[in-house]
């Protein structure tokens, strides 16, 4: 399994907006790519405009191939693209320790 971590920044005063935008692409979009297992949405306190968007994929490829070179890759950044401050800062890390839940 791979996470994938996007470190987001929006255009201030837009949080609102971006919070219902990244909800529909999650659902509508990366829900149903290949290998998709799951994701998490953070939103910053400190920074309001900061978010972390963490996806688990079965495989690297199936994020930066079946995905990003896929026709939902542009569904995906038309729904949330708008709001970005900058381009996303994203990385890709494989599970080295866990705790118990």
């Amino acid at each position: 399994m791979i996470l994938e971590v996007a470190d987001i920044r929006i255009q201030p005063g837009r949080q609102a907006e971006f919070d219902a935008a990244i909800q529909h692409g999650l659902a509508t979009v990366i829900a149903h790519a290949k290998g998709f297992h799951g994701f998490k949405v953070h939103k910053g306190i400190e920074s309001p405009e900061r978010y972390l968007l963490t996806i688990w994929w079965a495989t690297l490829e199936d994020h930066t191939v079946g995905f990003r070179e896929s026709p939902a890759f542009a569904q995906w950044r038309a729904i949330v693209g708008p709001f970005f401050a900058q381009p996303p800062v994203v990385e890709h890390f494989d599970l080295l320790a866990k705790s118990a839940d």
